[in-house]
């Protein structure tokens, strides 16, 4: 495994390479850095390029500004993808990270051999939802690890806070480790970001939309209404937000069934 950095827009970024193959690019989500992948990686075929990397202020990446939009994420990702000299990519984003994944897919959409949206949603913030997010926003310029110890286990199903508790811990001691001015930063940038359900109904190359029914951020109806669209294969799962760490078998098998479907001869 490589750990390369670059820069971008006067900012020092970190990332991830290894193996070699068609690039797969991991793009975390909210309070989570890089490392969130490393068991998922190791379980997923060999024949791809796996690549993870830290969003700004997130992980070991640095800050860009007051508020990180997705489009400004999105080119974070174009900067390291021109940094590796790659030309089509795989992007697989959890959360916030699905997030980054379709603005990029609407500002890049050359770049794209298939998109993977876990846990996430194509959809713009309700007001409902903005509101939450200043309030988010408060109780981080208030007291930021405060904040983070409640937050995170909220993000797991009610029944796995207790059974998970020593993951919650360790995700939590992880999600610590986000500058403050990057936590606001990325609630900023998700409230004021645009709706791209568009993309999921007109896209050219496979998506694969994982959503779990007892996920505690997310409502399992509104996008189980977004797999309608003919260009879209969906993974259901069972418990939270959380996949990766709530059912590491089943969405490594599901991602593994979506990569072997990919034509990976064209060039890189």
């Amino acid at each position: 495994m490589n750990k390369l950095e670059f820069q971008f827009k006067g900012a020092r970024f970190v990332a991830e390479d290894e193996g070699k193959g068609p690039a797969l690019i991991f793009l975390h989500g909210f309070l989570e850095n890089r490392g969130m992948w490393s068991d998922l990686k190791k379980n997923l075929p060999r024949s791809f390029r796996k690549i993870s990397l830290d969003l700004p202020g997130h992980g070991d990446s640095e800050n860009l500004g007051y508020f990180h939009s997705m489009e400004e994420m999105a080119e974070v990702v174009m900067a390291l993808i021109r940094r590796l000299s790659l030309r089509k990519v795989v992007l697989c984003g959890h959360s916030m990270g699905g997030y980054v994944a379709l603005a990029f897919a609407e500002k890049y959409p050359d770049h794209l051999r298939a998109l993977i949206l876990m846990n996430s949603n194509s959809r713009s913030d309700s007001e409902a939802k903005k509101l939450h997010r200043d309030r988010a926003i408060a109780l981080v310029k208030q007291n930021p690890q405060s904040y983070i110890k409640t937050a995170i286990p909220m993000l797991f199903s009610e029944g796995n806070r207790s059974s998970l508790k020593e993951v919650i811990a360790q995700v939590r001691r992880e999600a610590q480790k986000t500058s403050p001015q990057g936590v606001v930063a990325a609630l900023e940038g998700m409230k004021i970001r645009l709706d791209r359900e568009a993309i999921l109904a007109f896209a050219p190359y496979p998506v694969l939309m994982i959503a779990a029914k007892q996920d505690p951020v997310l409502d399992f109806e509104m996008i189980r209404e977004q797999f309608e669209h003919p260009g879209v294969e969906p993974l259901l799962l069972d418990q939270g937000h959380m996949s990766h760490f709530e059912e590491p078998e089943e969405l490594k098998q599901g991602i593994t069934r979506f990569l072997k479907q990919l034509k990976t001869k064209s060039p890189q």
